[in-house]
């Protein structure tokens, strides 16, 4: 079975200015080699500066969101392709926050996979449910359908991750029991080795949602974790950096 190269991504949502890539550089200041593999993603405007503050560190710039085109008439997007030129190397894609606030599809996310894909982006693809779909005992068969539904052909064979983020963990301070998410990574895993097959085993599957440098290393261990998704928590290099070496 291969092991995935563990991934702590930092989202730094809508949130930073130039004056925030200080904190960024004292991150890469204290990350060395390979595992786990970093990145932080930070808003459009910052990925050109960051990538520059950044080069010849350790450490990864993503991006966001990304439109699923190319080019087109598409007043105040931003194509996978452009954000490849200013320097990002990653995507986060279907965060639940896009899913809820702008009506994204598991199908549209899906078409924004492949555009990542197509630029030479490595996709982040966020799943998770809501507190009444958990209490419904429904946790499962959403997650695995949103993974179904979000993922197109194209990952197959390609570096990409998963991220598990139950709606009702994220920024709340509240995480699921460590039990909690294992079951829930490994009906993930479960699924992208029925679409994709052994191969995708190298694909971490991520966790995110009030992810701190209290309870990181007792995540991190669980079972199938790979890694992390952190929101507040990227924005302080000391916070981010307590979570990056816990694992």
């Amino acid at each position: 079975m291969t092991v995935p190269t563990p991934l702590i991504a930092g989202n730094w949502k809508m949130h930073g200015t130039a004056a925030t890539i200080d904190e960024a550089r004292k991150v890469a200041a204290q990350v060395k080699g390979t595992s786990p593999r970093v990145a932080i993603c930070p808003p459009a405007t910052l990925i050109h500066q960051l990538s520059e503050a950044l080069k010849g560190s350790a450490v990864l710039v993503g991006a966001q969101d990304c439109h699923c085109e190319s080019a087109g008439a598409y007043t105040g997007d931003v194509s996978a392709e452009m954000l490849a030129d200013a320097g990002a190397k990653l995507v986060i894609l279907g965060h639940s926050e896009r899913r809820a606030g702008y009506g994204e599809t598991d199908a549209l996310v899906a078409k924004k996979t492949a555009g990542a894909l197509r630029a030479g982006l490595e996709p982040i693809v966020c799943v998770g449910e809501t507190i009444d779909q958990r209490k419904a005992g429904e946790a499962l068969a959403v997650v695995t359908g949103q993974v179904r539904g979000s993922l197109p052909p194209e990952v197959a064979g390609q570096a990409f991750s998963v991220a598990y983020e139950p709606v009702w963990a994220i920024g709340s301070g509240l995480t699921p029991a460590v039990a909690e998410i294992e079951e829930v990574h490994a009906a993930i895993r479960a699924i992208l080795r029925e679409l994709f097959g052994a191969a995708s085993d190298s694909a971490p599957i991520l966790y995110g949602g009030s992810v701190k440098p209290s309870n990181a290393a007792e995540i991190l261990h669980a079972a199938e974790v790979g890694g992390a998704l952190v929101g507040g928590a990227s924005l302080k290099a000391d916070d981010f950096l307590g979570i990056i070496n816990a694992l």
